[in-house]
């Protein structure tokens, strides 16, 4: 389960904090603006930690499923209130973030490795697909009749979301060899477009858990965003599957 490098962990937190923003991917401009300004920034941060406490990415991707998972119980099992709203958010933030330092922490190890990915691939994925049936229970189990058809809502959100998440990992796996355009640092227009997908986002829409109604506008508006962009991304890489099939 466990990772372990050869490399010794001789850096201070200041010079892991710098390496590890050198050893960053150049992927930023084909991501959501939260992952870009907050979640790599925070994963980082959590990153160097797990660095000087001699954790294993795979430990660390643990840690990540962890946070998520009491998130997702505190909304099962605690009426909605504001503290548990905040406490909801912020163990999903926070479990987002520590997602982002395996990675990083295995880049400044040089620990990667298909075990590492395979886990952290499958966990995503659980993630995912769990949370929206986590609001699916709750919302029936808090909000009835209240809530009536729109429980609907969190089946379409996990539909989308799994879909598109099995298929840009289709889009990695069966494109490498590929030639693709450079991705340069920084943040574009996509990045901002692309805001309303992205997972961090959701997370902190929990923050207004305690308030049903507003809770479900918010959610609703964020399930429309996911399954606008899961109908229109996949006509794209459908297209790109024919182009790499093409040059293959």
């Amino acid at each position: 389960m466990t990772q372990r490098s050869t490399l010794p962990r001789t850096l201070g937190m200041h010079e892991a904090y710098r390496a590890l923003a050198d050893a960053q991917k150049g992927r930023a401009r084909s991501s959501p603006a939260y992952s870009i300004l907050v979640n790599r920034p925070l994963g980082r941060l959590l990153a160097v930690l797990a660095y000087r406490w001699g954790l294993t990415p795979n430990q660390v991707s643990l840690i990540s499923i962890g946070f998520s998972v009491a998130g997702m119980l505190c909304l099962v099992l605690v009426p909605p209130s504001v503290g548990s709203a905040l406490g909801a958010a912020a163990c999903l933030v926070l479990g987002y973030a520590w997602d982002s330092a395996d990675g990083q922490l295995a880049r400044l190890l040089r620990a990667g490795s298909p075990q590492g990915e395979w886990l952290d691939h499958v966990l995503d994925s659980f993630k995912n697909v769990a949370l929206h049936l986590v609001v699916l229970v709750a919302a029936f189990r808090w909000w009835w009749p209240d809530a009536g058809a729109w429980l609907v809502v969190p089946l379409v959100f996990a539909v989308s979301a799994t879909v598109s998440f099995a298929a840009m990992l289709l889009n990695d796996l069966l494109s490498r060899g590929t030639p693709r355009p450079s991705r340069a640092g920084g943040t574009s227009v996509f990045t901002w477009l692309a805001l309303p997908t992205d997972y961090g986002l959701l997370c902190c829409a929990f923050v207004l858990w305690a308030f049903p109604p507003v809770f479900m506008v918010v959610y609703g508006l964020l399930a429309l965003c996911s399954a606008g962009f899961c109908a229109l991304a996949t006509v794209k890489w459908f297209r790109d599957m024919g182009r790499v099939g093409t040059a293959a």
